[in-house]
């Protein structure tokens, strides 16, 4: 294999001998790209914020693309640092808001009409971080419980509890169904049976 046709070969299918050949950076990119902005854009609700953060991460993975390139998974450490920038953004965002809230005595509100997507991410974006990072991870991607619990290095146990809690505080502000199963409802209050084990 020339040096060319090494940075267009599929990581799946490039061996040298018995080992495989890590992926380029490039193809990296290529492939986790827009996965991790429609993450970033799900949790802060701003496109242009959503392109910094992710070119932050990329931008570091860059940076470190010798070492990264050799782990299990380098896209759950891709998701884990832009995450991670992600919260000291938003905790910004919330403090400005706040100093916003004081100095602005009165707002006048439109009604507002946005469509489901719109209200289910923004109250997402409501709940407690490691909430909203859990719910993000689990149904925009569809990651395991295992492999949400590696992006965000945390302990299985602690994502089924993010995301319990994430649902209940969902329902709660969307106004979904919060019967008990003694009331012909799910047990909301045993993970187990809410399917968070998948």
């Amino acid at each position: 294999m020339t040096p060319d046709t090494a940075d267009r070969a599929s990581p799946v299918a490039a061996t040298e001998g018995s080992q495989a050949v890590a992926p380029t950076f490039e193809q990296f990119f290529a492939e986790h790209r827009g996965p991790v902005l429609t993450l970033l854009y799900s949790l802060s609700g701003r496109r242009d914020l959503a392109e910094d953060l992710a070119q932050e991460a990329f931008t570091e993975a860059f940076r470190r693309w010798s070492d990264i390139s050799t782990y299990d998974d380098p896209g759950a450490w891709v998701r884990r640092v832009a995450i991670n920038r992600s919260v000291s953004v938003v905790r910004r965002r919330v403090s400005e808001r706040r100093a916003l809230a004081r100095i602005a005595a009165r707002r006048v509100h439109a009604p507002e009409h946005e469509p489901s997507d719109d209200r289910f991410w923004d109250a997402v974006r409501a709940l407690p971080a490691r909430q909203a990072q859990a719910v993000a991870l689990h149904y925009l991607e569809d990651r395991s419980i295992a492999a949400i619990a590696e992006v965000l290095d945390i302990a299985e146990p602690t994502v089924r509890v993010h995301l319990h809690r994430g649902r209940l505080e969902l329902a709660r502000t969307l106004g979904l169904d919060q019967r008990g199963p003694d009331q012909g409802g799910p047990d909301q209050t045993n993970p187990e049976q809410t399917g968070e084990d998948r």
